[in-house]
């Protein structure tokens, strides 16, 4: 009798302790098409321990093109050319580069490829990202498709060509 009890103990302080802990954060862009291009879609932003989960899907696309993705400085998509989110987001200062090297900005994100019927589909993890607290947080900051491939090495921007879609980051 006495160990049902401290089993029935333990339980309760697991179930206190779910209920409890936070649901990570979490945020979403909408990305709406700049003037004269179709691509739209929504990505979602997931704090998980230290690095960050991004996903979605983002449709009007070329078929078969590898198009550049990044975060951008201002959370401004006002202009019809998506100028007005500035610059790559790049709070360390870094040299424009792949996502997957030791030194990038912050806001340099995995290429999109779209397929046949020009959709691109994409989860990936970032370590150079945060979601809703610290220098590296994507809340607030603009999301931007670019026309064409980035070359990863072209500073600042990877010679990724204009801007076809932006969206602001938004905590959710």
């Amino acid at each position: 009798m006495r160990q049902h009890l401290i089993y029935a103990l333990a339980s309760i302080v697991l179930l206190a302790a779910c209920a409890s802990t936070p649901p990570a954060p979490m945020a979403s862009a909408p990305l709406l098409p700049t003037t004269g291009n179709t691509a739209t879609g929504t990505v979602q932003f997931k704090q998980l321990p230290g690095k960050v989960l991004v996903s979605g899907s983002i449709s009007g696309l070329a078929p078969n093109a590898t198009l550049g993705f990044h975060l951008h400085e201002k959370g401004d998509c006002s202009s019809g050319d998506g100028m007005s989110a500035g610059g790559h987001f790049n709070p360390d200062g870094h040299a424009h580069g792949a996502a997957s090297s030791a030194m990038h900005h912050a806001g340099d994100l995995p290429s999109l490829q779209a397929d046949a019927q020009g959709v691109a589909k994409f989860s990936f993890e970032s370590t150079s990202l945060s979601v809703g607290s610290g220098p590296h947080d994507v809340v607030g900051h603009g999301l931007i498709v670019h026309r064409d491939a980035d070359d990863y090495t072209t500073q600042p921007t990877g010679n990724s060509g204009p801007r076809i879609a932006c969206g602001v980051v938004r905590a959710v």
